[in-house]
């Protein structure tokens, strides 16, 4: 089983940025269809952006023309720009792929 490892959460004031990393020690991420989603604290976990195998993307309404998916092959590592964070942003932030199993996740926290 490959399970990821997630990075690069933390406390942000709103209006501010971060940048999550994606990690899948034993599977290469290249041609790679991988998503990101996210679990606020009482709702279901929802998907973000997916960065498909021929490197095209998707968002979600509430992070379009915010956040960015992005891969570096060489470093095997999937990444998460995340600009103008807003409070409704706090959440465990995930990344998966369709054979992977989930990973811990990281912790964004927005404050207002």
């Amino acid at each position: 089983q490959v399970q990821p490892v997630e990075s690069g959460g933390g406390l942000v004031q709103a209006g501010g940025s971060l940048r999550l990393s994606c990690a899948a020690s034993g599977s290469t991420i290249r041609f790679a269809a991988i998503g990101w989603y996210r679990q606020a604290p009482g709702k279901s976990r929802e998907w973000i952006a997916t960065i498909g195998r021929s490197d095209s993307t998707a968002y979600a309404d509430s992070v379009k023309g915010r956040f960015s998916i992005s891969r570096d092959n060489a470093r095997n590592t999937v990444y998460l720009q995340m600009n103008s964070l807003k409070s409704e942003d706090t959440a465990v932030y995930y990344c998966n792929s369709p054979v992977w199993v989930w990973g811990q996740g990281t912790q964004v926290t927005v404050s207002s």
